[in-house]
Formats: C-alpha cells, structure tokens, sequence
C-alpha cells in the first residue's frame, strides 16, 4: 500500500462558516429533509426563535410572529432588539452575544453564542434587522457571507429583532417544513412560558397556566383519576395526575 503524504500542506484552518458547513451535524443534527420532527431545518427554526423566547423570559415582548411559507422562515420579536452597533458581530462572530453577561441575561436558553451564527452559514439567504430605541439596523447574508450592510437608518416600528432565512437547499436536499411540527414545537414554548403569545401563519397560540395546559391537552381528562396537581417556583414547574393506562408518560424540560 502505498504511503499517504502527512504534511504541512495537509494542516487546514478554517473559518467559522467553512467549518459549520463542512461539519453540519455538530451544530444541528440531522440534515433531514424535514420529514421527521429532529431533522436539522427544525433546530434552525427553534435556535432563532430561542432569542426570541429569551427576550420574553427577560421582561421584554410578550407576542413573536412566526411565519413559514415553503422554504421562508420570518420571526418577529418585540423584545430589546440587538444593539445596532453588534448586529452583524451576533450572527457572524462565533462565540459572540450577549449571554455571556449575566446582567443582561439572567435567564437564558441558548448559552455557547453559536446557534444563530449555524443558521446563518446554513442558510442560502439570511436577514437580520433590529429596531431600537427608534433607529433600525439591517444586514443580508448569504451562506455566512455578508453581501448588504445597510446603514442605521430612523424607524417608526416597535423594539425588537426581525430574522429572515431561506435553509441551503444544497444542504438539506429537498427539504420541506411540516406545519405539525412546528406547530407542536410551538406549544411546548407557550406550553413553557405562560403569557407569552405566538402568532404562527396567522393563528395565535397562547397558555395562560403552562403545563397545566399541557397536561390538559395531552390527556383525557375523563378518565384521570383526580385533578390535576400543578406546582409552580421561580426555576421549576411540575404538573401531574394519573390516569387509567397501566403505563408512564413523562413530559420534561429543562433550562427551557
């Protein structure tokens, strides 16, 4: 057999985009076409709408528009909006955001400043605009590419942080979103957060007592066996009854 050159010219470095395309799966898990409820066009979905849901957890916006139609992704947050200054830094720099800083973000379900910087690389198109305090930011990204930075301009519209993304088809081949899951990713968030409504292709989801209401809905309530218990603290919920099956179902969740 004959030897395999090893040598210098066999070390590589690669930038944080290359390295999130050439390596998916590390970031996002399956490359799915979006057939089965883990594929990766689902997780692209929920790392953008996490900084949404964070904003809620932190006091600021409590309604999120969610569109998706055939292969465009909206979300719309009513929260602080991203600093202007650090807008393309957020979705570009690997490593970078604001939940670093515990002030800011006492609470927070994404953690590593990578997942909006995956969708962003994963993406054939990615939009970004945050309105603050009266002024918008807006950048355009194509596969983690910066192509249009626009200038802060005034605004009438309300704080917030508006993402745009189209997944790579070149990437997640023949990809399509199924409504019933998003749908079902959809309630467990209000599910988890009472008082937070989401506006998903013009239909409002909304939980006024959180698992409460999962249970509710997950189970005959025929046929339990007594009311359902439902304890609530700062950092934990639990909701339970029993019922006649012979068998245990368990919905848990944890850091949101």
């Amino acid at each position: 057999m004959a030897e395999i050159d090893y040598s210098d010219d066999s070390i590589r470095s690669l930038d944080w985009k290359e390295h999130i395309r050439l390596r998916p799966g590390m970031y996002i898990g399956k490359l799915g076409d979006g057939s089965a409820y883990d594929d990766g066009i689902y997780v692209l979905l929920k790392e953008i709408l996490d900084n949404s849901i964070d904003e809620f957890v932190m006091g600021s916006g409590r309604t999120i528009e969610v569109t998706v139609t055939d292969k465009r992704v909206s979300i719309r947050d009513y929260g602080r909006g991203i600093p202007l200054g650090k807008v393309i830094d957020c979705v570009s720099k690997i490593n970078t955001g604001g939940k670093y800083d515990s002030k800011a973000f006492q609470k927070s379900v994404g953690l590593n400043g990578v997942g909006t910087k995956a969708v962003n690389a994963l993406s054939s198109s990615f939009s970004v605009q945050s309105y603050r305090d009266g002024r918008t930011k807006k950048a355009e990204f194509e596969q983690g590419v910066l192509v249009n930075d626009q200038p802060e301009t005034e605004t009438t519209q309300r704080n917030g942080t508006a993402v745009v993304f189209y997944a790579d088809d070149t990437i997640f081949r023949h990809y399509h979103y199924i409504p019933e899951f998003v749908e079902s990713m959809i309630w467990n968030y209000v599910f988890l957060n009472s008082g937070l409504t989401i506006n998903f292709n013009g239909t409002k989801y909304f939980s006024e007592r959180g698992l409460y209401d999962l249970l509710t809905r997950n189970t005959d309530v025929e046929t339990i066996r007594y009311p359902i218990i439902h304890l609530k603290g700062d950092d934990i919920e639990v909701a339970m009854t029993h019922g006649q099956q012979y068998g245990e179902e368990y919905y848990s969740f944890v850091n949101g």
